[in-house]
């Protein structure tokens, strides 16, 4: 595995300026034509990119992506937050390479699930139990199902403030694409406000005796007031409701152990995944052997349909997970992070200040986790801002929906990042001063929560 230093010391070709998206562009009208809004994420697709300047991608390696028409980008998207250590990590494709020839799914459990479950337990301390699946989702609302079975109870109350959760009627009914959601499916989910405990106090107080679980990430791009996952805990103690976490971005990103870890509030039943495969499809639910014992045969009580996929233990992906907790456990993975992404914040709002930006332009979030602002001359969220943000970073060689980095980042490139951010952020003044429709080519970006299109 290479050091930090000597990656760092690698020499960073500039990438070319102004790419051109012509095979791109030549492809889209295939991609719509076969698959449903021309991608199978809705966070990838051409509604949150600048008109003409949505590529796609070809292959990737450590922090770089190549498009179609061989474009080269320094990439801060890390696949949906999912890609920690870097595209195509040699010791994780070479363990999930290997496991591949011996058979990727049998008719039986294979000695690698039981193995990858006792490590995942231990490098974690998420629980007594767990069980992997292939997507966030599926854990998720498996953790519901779950708590629901437990306390006998329907309601389910998630935090408002946290974008999403699951793919699954329960939680996206409660979003502006509720069509197709039966009403009644829709009322069984209520809401809280993060950093606010009243307002869990007074849901749960609504609705006493009622609520199945509480379920919130630990953190987004505002910290945890001092005493509120604590409180949080405590009302769901006295009320008897389930705590769960939503570690699907947080672990293996902020702590080894995931938030739960770096705060030290541990919960009922948490779920992970993303970064716990590099990229490679599964996750996990863990938690309490009362509760996740309730989907198993050691038990008195009417049994849960907890989780059961037949792609569900893929051995490569499995065996991609335990050479991640390897990388984890031999290098300062997170740590890395942290500092890294540091040194963009550093440099971000230091280029903000001198443009007269710093109220525009920000970093949120821990710095292994960040997302950025565009905002207007008032201080709104504006989306003709962000795609010109996008527009510029991208004729840069920079694919930036966000500012997640990765393990493969060195401070090398993120020197050269900042320098590019600089003249984006040049254009931003002049987009300011002289009106955006002067520098945007297209349309805005659109919100993937939206009713109509």
């Amino acid at each position: 595995m290479e050091s930090i230093l000597t990656s760092a010391a690698l020499p960073t070709p500039a990438p070319a300026a102004n790419p051109s998206f012509e095979r791109s562009e030549a492809l889209r009208q295939r991609f719509h034509a076969v698959i449903p809004g021309g991608a199978h994420t809705y966070a990838k697709g051409d509604d949150q990119f600048p008109e003409r300047m949505a590529p796609y991608i070809v292959r990737g390696k450590g922090c770089r992506v190549w498009d179609a028409d061989g474009n080269e980008f320094i990439e801060f998207g890390a696949g949906l937050r999912s890609v920690a250590l870097g595209h195509a990590y040699p010791p994780v494709v070479a363990a999930a390479a290997q496991e591949l020839s011996r058979g990727c799914n049998f008719g039986r459990p294979a000695i690698l699930e039981l193995e990858t479950a006792e490590e995942f337990l231990d490098f974690t301390a998420a629980g007594d139990m767990v069980k992997f699946a292939k997507n966030g989702s599926d854990v998720t609302s498996a953790a519901v199902k779950l708590a629901r079975a437990y306390t006998g109870r329907n309601l389910v109350a998630i935090c408002q403030d946290h974008p999403f959760f699951s793919v699954d009627d329960w939680f996206i009914g409660t979003t502006a694409i509720g069509a197709g959601i039966p009403q009644a499916v829709r009322e069984l989910t209520v809401g809280f406000r993060y950093n606010d405990l009243s307002s869990l106090e007074n849901l749960l107080s609504t609705y006493p005796g009622q609520v199945a679980c509480v379920l919130m990430e630990v953190e987004k791009e505002v910290p945890p007031a001092p005493g509120f996952l604590a409180g949080v805990q405590a009302l769901c103690r006295r009320e008897g409701g389930v705590l769960i976490f939503d570690e699907i971005i947080t672990g293996f990103r902020w702590h080894n152990q995931g938030a739960q870890g770096f705060y030290g509030i541990r919960p009922d039943l948490s779920t992970f995944g993303k970064a716990l495969g590099n990229g490679f499809s599964v996750a996990a639910l863990a938690g309490r052997r009362e509760l996740m014992e309730r989907g198993g045969l050691h038990h008195s009580h009417e049994r849960v349909f907890l989780l059961s996929t037949t792609y569900g233990a893929e051995t490569h992906a499995l065996a991609a997970a335990r050479a991640v907790m390897q990388a984890y456990r031999q290098e300062p993975v997170t740590d890395y992070l942290r500092h890294i992404g540091q040194l963009l914040v550093d440099g971000l709002h230091q280029s903000a200040g001198e443009h007269g930006l710093s109220q525009q332009v920000r970093a949120l979030g821990q710095p292994c986790c960040l997302i950025y602002t565009t905002r207007d001359a008032e201080g709104q969220h504006s989306a003709a801002l962000r795609t010109l943000f996008l527009q510029e970073t991208m004729r840069r060689g920079l694919l930036m929906p966000s500012l997640i980095v990765n393990y493969s980042h060195t401070e090398a490139i993120i020197g050269q990042v900042l320098e590019q951010l600089h003249e984006v952020l040049g254009v931003y003044r002049r987009a300011l001063d002289e009106g955006v429709e002067k520098y945007l080519q297209g349309a805005p970006v659109k919100s993937v929560y939206r009713r109509y299109n």
